[in-house]
């Protein structure tokens, strides 16, 4: 993690480094400075009998998750159900996101959004289509890309 010494904005110095959110903020003028530090450390946790487990997941550089640090770990469970659901929001995404003549980078943005919101499972018991426009509607405000819904 590069450590901000000044703000690009106003040029403050007081730089607020918060590692369990995984970002910098200026405390003068509350802009984000860096976002989503990669930690390249391994915790472990033990739990109530005496097993422990890994805190945080693997993360290749082609983008997939797992554990690669021995059998004990469980990964992959529900895997395929996971990659059908991805490639159907992915497919929602770009169709709509086609539709509103959104950029590819915009469509990218949108399906990261969709790619979190499926590993922190907020998508069960929600409607797809749901999910996407809340995921385009994200990309649309961070890129300022003035869209209507």
């Amino acid at each position: 993690m590069s450590k901000a010494t000044v703000c690009p904005n106003c040029g403050g110095s007081d730089i607020d480094n918060d590692q369990s959110r995984g970002n910098a903020v200026c405390v003068s003028c509350g802009s984000v400075i860096e976002d989503n530090f990669i930690v390249s450390e391994v915790n472990f946790q033990e739990n109530s009998l005496g097993g422990t487990s890994v805190i945080g997941q693997f993360v290749s550089s082609e983008g997939k998750t797992g554990s690669s640090l021995g059998g004990n770990f469980r990964t992959g469970v529900g895997k395929e159900s996971r990659m059908i659901t991805l490639q159907r929001g992915k497919d929602r995404i770009t169709h709509i996101g086609n539709q509103l003549n959104l950029n590819n980078h915009c469509l990218a943005i949108a399906y990261n959004f969709f790619k979190m919101a499926v590993q922190k499972k907020l998508t069960r018991g929600r409607k797809t289509d749901h999910i996407v426009a809340a995921c385009l509607y994200l990309a649309c405000r961070v890129e300022c890309t003035p869209r209507i819904l």
